[in-house]
This record gives C-alpha cells, sequence and structure tokens, in this order.
C-alpha cells in the first residue's frame, strides 16, 4: 500500500509539473517585465482608427456593472470589437460613454456619442509581452462587478486557479517525496532553512 501511494504520488507531481511548466513559464517572464517596467514590450502603438453609426440600447445609461457590460457588448459586436471592458466611463453632462476593451496584445478605445450615435474606434498594438503581464495580471481585483464579461477571461480564470490549486499539490507531493527518500533529507533541510529564512526576511522587511 505504501509502495503504491509513493509510486502515485510521485507519477502525479512529474505529470503534473510538466503540464504546469509552460503556465509557470508565463508568469515567471511576465514577473520580469512587470518589475522592470522600462523594458521594451514591442508594441507597435495605434493601428486603427475609425467610426461608425451603431444602435445604442435603450438600458445603457440607467443600467450599473455587469449589466452596462452586457448592454456596451452589443455595440462592440456592431464595430467588430472583442475583448474584456476593463472599465467604462460615463459623462452625463456629453452624453458620451468610453469603454477601455483589453486582450492579449492589444487595448482599444470605444467613445461613443450616446445623441449622435457615432462610435469611435481607436486600437493600440501592445505587443507580446504586454500580453503576457495582462495575463498575468488578468482578471485581477479591480472593478470586480464587471470583471470576466469577456468568455475567454472567464476560462483564463479557471485556468489561473487550477495552476495555484495544482501548485499546492506540487508543493505538498514534493514534501511528501523528499521526506520519503531518507538520503535527501540532509540537504533538503538546508533548503526548506533557506527558503523559509528567506521568507521572513521579506516579510521583516515589508512590516518595518
Amino acid at each position: 500500500m505504501g509502495r503504491t501511494f509513493f509510486v502515485w504520488t510521485r507519477d502525479l507531481h512529474l505529470y503534473i509539473g510538466l503540464g504546469l511548466s509552460p503556465l509557470v513559464l508565463l508568469f515567471a517572464i511576465s514577473v520580469i517585465f512587470l518589475d522592470h517596467p522600462a523594458l521594451p514590450l514591442g508594441g507597435s502603438g495605434v493601428i486603427r482608427r475609425t467610426s461608425a453609426t451603431v444602435q445604442i440600447p435603450e438600458n445603457l445609461e440607467y443600467v450599473e456593472g455587469m449589466a452596462r457590460a452586457q448592454a456596451f457588448q452589443q455595440i462592440m459586436r456592431q464595430v467588430g470589437v472583442v475583448g474584456e471592458i476593463g472599465y467604462i466611463i460615463y459623462n452625463p453632462s456629453q452624453h458620451r460613454m468610453v469603454a477601455h476593451v483589453f486582450k492579449p496584445g492589444s487595448e482599444i478605445t470605444l467613445d461613443v456619442n450616446l445623441s449622435t450615435h457615432i462610435a469611435s474606434l481607436e486600437e493600440r498594438k501592445t505587443g507580446i509581452f504586454a500580453a503576457l503581464i495582462y495575463l498575468h495580471k488578468s482578471p485581477g481585483p479591480h472593478n470586480v462587478n464587471i470583471r470576466g464579461n469577456w468568455f475567454y477571461t472567464s476560462v483564463w480564470r479557471w485556468l489561473a486557479d487550477a495552476s495555484a490549486y495544482l501548485l499546492f499539490f506540487l508543493s505538498a507531493s514534493g514534501t511528501y517525496l523528499w521526506w520519503v527518500i531518507k538520503a535527501e533529507r540532509k540537504i533538503g533541510l538546508l533548503l526548506l532553512g533557506a527558503g523559509a529564512t528567506s521568507f521572513m526576511g521579506v516579510i521583516y522587511a515589508i512590516a518595518l
């Protein structure tokens, strides 16, 4: 029984680790660009400017939160825009509504004049590394009342959550496998001690 449990744990640790490695690599690379914002992200600036006449949903001005995001998506479909609505700014005095739409590699500003029914669009290409940063921060804690309004953002949220839970498993199974292999206990204790010391050092520095 003990041997079977060890073999299953070892195999799951190996194959789950291999399966997670691309996502872990994505998060690791994006952290470098988050920590060093001066690095070039590979964007090419504005690639599209256009305007079109659109139909305005009747309830757009009067609803809030996810209901407004879903209503605004009706305008997005009319001008061929897809992506996650980051936030919507409504200016009642000018009768305008501006939404910033994000997807990996591009940012779109959609400015809608509710009086004239004219939607003006500007799209910027942000580059592959900016796309990695976007994925790292998405869905994120901001504007939670509309977060996840794009289908692929919801899918990515599921993948990110699953990756976190599987990393917990890898940590637990790795600790178990290290403990079972007696020859590795000494070096393992040294590494655990080094990790714990560095962690406590960071906590102490933050608390100062």
